[in-house]
């Protein structure tokens, strides 16, 4: 055991687990909060925007590819991308050898949105978590990766 794991606190009680889990649910709450109001100012929620900003990575995936990198069934994407064609954010179109499949990709004013949308959530982590000093996102990412190690471990999930 890493002996900064098992130093107490500046109250000198160890921190407590559950305390700590809860606080950082409480703070993922409100970061998407003020994210989702952010993004409801260009016309977007969260789930849409989780759409077309995975689609600047990589357009042309399938709605279970789709489904897969947002870790969501194809269910609730089936019907999110069904809403966001209506609004023009997206587009299906004919996947080559397979009529079946259809390709998800950006409209040009589904590509603008994601461009807004990446850069109001570039300047809110900048002025929250990029305030941080230095040395402190650091820590923070060591923690947050040893965090995401143990939870693979334990779930048995590359993921």
């Amino acid at each position: 055991m890493d002996a900064r794991a098992a130093a107490p606190s500046q109250s000198g009680t160890a921190p407590d687990p559950l305390k700590v889990f809860l606080r950082v649910a409480r703070l993922q709450q409100r970061v998407t909060g003020a994210l989702a109001m952010r993004l409801r100012g260009i016309g977007l929620s969260i789930p849409q925007f989780d759409v077309i900003s995975t689609l600047t990575e990589e357009e042309g995936v399938t709605q279970q590819e789709l489904a897969a990198r947002l870790y969501v069934t194809k269910g609730n994407v089936s019907g999110l991308i069904d809403r966001m064609a209506e609004a023009g954010l997206v587009e299906r179109r004919a996947t080559p050898g397979d009529r079946r499949a259809r390709a998800i990709h950006l409209t040009p004013h589904g590509r603008v949105l994601a461009q807004q949308g990446m850069a109001l959530q570039r300047d809110y982590v900048a002025s929250t978590l990029g305030a941080l000093p230095e040395a402190d996102l650091a820590e923070f990412d060591r923690v947050l990766r040893a965090w995401r190690d143990l939870s693979r471990l334990q779930d048995g999930n590359s993921g």
